[in-house]
């Protein structure tokens, strides 16, 4: 993620950025779009292939932080 840790919860946000990483995987730039974090950017990547980065632009997401780990859902 990027700088600091969110606290654990769930997150509105969007994609405003996304690209393929080595060994197939997504890298994402996300903006928090509700509460106290609103206009965060915040940096996830994933291990597995979250579809073509294009087509992920702009696309609504659910960040959740658990025990201090993120997950993001792309709310398709």
């Amino acid at each position: 993620m990027s700088d600091a840790l969110l606290d654990d919860g769930t997150y509105d946000a969007f994609v405003v950025d996304a690209d393929d990483v080595a060994g197939g995987g997504t890298a994402l730039e996300l903006t928090i779009t509700t509460g106290e974090h609103k206009g965060r950017v915040v940096a996830l990547s994933s291990t597995g292939s979250l579809g073509d980065p294009v087509d992920l632009l702009g696309m609504p997401a659910t960040i959740t932080v658990a025990d201090g780990t993120p997950s993001v859902r792309i709310d398709r």
